[in-house]
Order: C-alpha cells, then structure tokens, then sequence
C-alpha cells in the first residue's frame, strides 16, 4: 500500500480508505447501499489492515448514527494509534432548530456523538459534510481550534464546499491562526471531473489533499452497466440514482467502453482502472472506496501496486471530457499564464 500526505499535513494516509456507508443499512438511501453489520464489519476491517488500509471513513448522518456504531464495535480491541478514523458532520441530525450545522453547539454535540459511538477518544480526521452560510466562519474554525486543542480532534477537513467557501475558510484560518483545513472531500470520478475546474487548482495552490468519495461514480463504473443494456436486477442505482449525481447516458457509455479496452490491455477489471486513474490525479491524497462483501472489497484493493501508462490516462481523459461551466471554458483559452493541473 502507498501512504501520502494529507494535503499540506505531516499525516501520512493510505492512497485507499474504506468507506462505512454501508454499515448499519437504516433508511432509503443506506439500506440500497448495503446493511453490513459488526461481524462482516469486523472481517472487512481485517481484510483492509492485511493490506494495509487503515484509514475508516463514516458520517454520522450514515445511517442515522448506526454506522459509526458499527465501525466502533469493529476496532475494540484492535491498536487504536494504528488506525485512522475519519467521519463528518452538519448535515440535520434531529429535529430541533439547533441540530443541524456547523454552529459551535452543534459541532459540540457532533464531535462528543462521534466519540461515544465511536468509541474513541479522539478522530484522526474531521470533516463539515457541507456548507453552513448561516453560521459565520470564524465561529465555525474557532470551534473545531478549541477542538483540536482539547485533543478530541486531530486534523480537520471539509467536503462538497465551493472553491469560495473553502477558499474563505483558510483565509481565517491564516488571519485569526486557527486550525486549518488539510483535506477536502470531494466527488471525483471518471464520469464526474468538475472537481478538476477549479476545487483541484485551489487544492495545489493552498495544500489541501483530496479524500475522494463514490469514485466510481455512485456505482456507474461498476463494469456492469452496457450500452443498449437495461441496468443489472441487482444494483443501488435502482432505489438511488435519482440521488447521487447524474451522469448522461452517452458518456457513461463513452467511458465505460474506454475502461474496457484498457482493462484487458493491462488485465485489470473496469474498477480497477477507474480507481487507478484516479490515483494518478494531482493533489489525489485518498480514494474512499466501499464493499457490501469481501469480494468486492478485494477487487478494489486490486487498484494499487501498479500504473496506467501516459498514453492509458490520455484515452481515458479524452473518452471523460466534458464541455466546462463558465468561466472555466473560458479560461482554457489562457492556458499560458492560467494552466491546468493535468
């Protein structure tokens, strides 16, 4: 397994980290994905360890608490200082006005759930799961400062936070000298690039390291979806398609068909090369990847210990592209003195 840094930290994290959306299997959404429970949980936190993944994402919206629970019951009694356990918060955790957010009460009474259902005494690794624009920012970074410094919390993050809002937030960061963000976890796939437009740019210029969610683009990139094919009778993209992000039928095919032909030139399965691709990204520090069963997991792990070539990633990046937004096409006409990334 290849450790990097996290963004500008001195942490050094795995290039895979397991995603627990699966665990607990509560509500619509979590139980498409999958309902693992502490005893398969267990066997895949195994797996991950064996080859080297230590890193565990959860949330606490996942399942309305129930997989942080999970993953919690699955560490007892392994090292805690040799695991990496990551999670999130501000999405709605309740029903009363002051359970949602990134307030100071309501990251207060976050970060001491996390724990107790954890677990744990401290997180590796906390991230706002969005953007609060009703709580001032300062307010915000000042809680997660105070934070860090009772030790409950080591490194913070953010994820789906607009290039504005992350950009402000590391500026106060810098003004006031307050903890700052080290990681941003952001959509990012082959059938999902916008990450590239200007969050990538933003994540180079100021150290922040990118931990990727659904990078098979919300179970698109699987290898099971065809052209001219209905989708497969077992797939979460029945009961969740409509809430994840789209994608247009032609360019999933686009890309599936180019996935196929550089898996059997380098004997890799569609997965595989996805989640390679990724890996070869600029400011890319972790790929969160997930399994319902051992299988699974074990085929994605099959996506490190070796590379595509130039000439792989320049047809996979040609089978992907997609017009850019403004200002961003405009922008690919100053490429002398504004570059891309990649």
């Amino acid at each position: 397994m290849e450790y990097r840094h996290l963004g500008k930290s001195g942490l050094k994290v795995p290039v895979l980290s397991f995603g627990t959306g699966t665990f607990g299997g509560k509500g619509e959404l979590f139980s498409a994905w999958g309902s693992t429970d502490v005893a398969e949980a267990r066997k895949l936190i195994d797996i991950c360890i064996d080859a080297g993944v230590n890193m565990f994402d959860s949330a606490d919206v996942y399942s309305g608490g129930a997989a942080e629970s999970v993953l919690g019951e699955a560490i007892k009694g392994r090292p805690r200082d040799r695991l990496l356990i990551s999670t999130k918060a501000t999405f709605r955790s309740g029903e009363g006005p002051n359970d949602v957010g990134s307030s100071r009460h309501h990251l207060v009474q976050a970060v001491d759930g996390a724990l107790k259902r954890l677990g744990t005494d401290y997180i590796d690794l906390y991230q706002l799961h969005g953007f609060d624009a009703s709580t001032p920012v300062e307010e915000t970074l000042s809680t997660l400062d105070d934070l860090v410094r009772a030790g409950k919390l080591r490194y913070i993050g953010v994820s789906n936070f607009s290039g504005w809002h992350l950009m402000k937030s590391l500026a106060t960061s810098e003004r006031y000298g307050l903890a700052r963000y080290v990681a941003n976890q952001a959509y990012y796939s082959l059938v999902g690039r916008d990450y590239e437009w200007e969050l990538m740019p933003l994540a180079q210029d100021q150290g922040v390291g990118a931990v990727v969610w659904s990078p098979l683009g919300w179970g698109r990139l699987t290898g099971k979806i065809r052209r001219g094919q209905p989708l497969p009778a077992k797939s979460r993209l029945h009961a969740t398609a409509d809430m994840g992000p789209p994608v247009p039928d032609e360019l999933l095919y686009r890309v599936v068909e180019a996935l196929e032909k550089v898996g059997a030139e380098v004997g890799k399965t569609v997965p595989q090369v996805a989640l390679n691709w990724l890996l070869q990204r600029p400011t890319v520090s972790s790929v969160v990847v997930g399994a319902r069963d051992e299988a699974q997991l074990r085929q994605n792990l099959g996506a490190v210990g070796w590379n595509l070539t130039p000439a792989q990633v320049a047809e996979l990046d040609a089978a992907s592209a997609t017009t850019r937004a403004y200002p961003y096409w405009h922008q690919q006409g100053f490429l002398e003195r504004n570059p891309n990334p990649v």
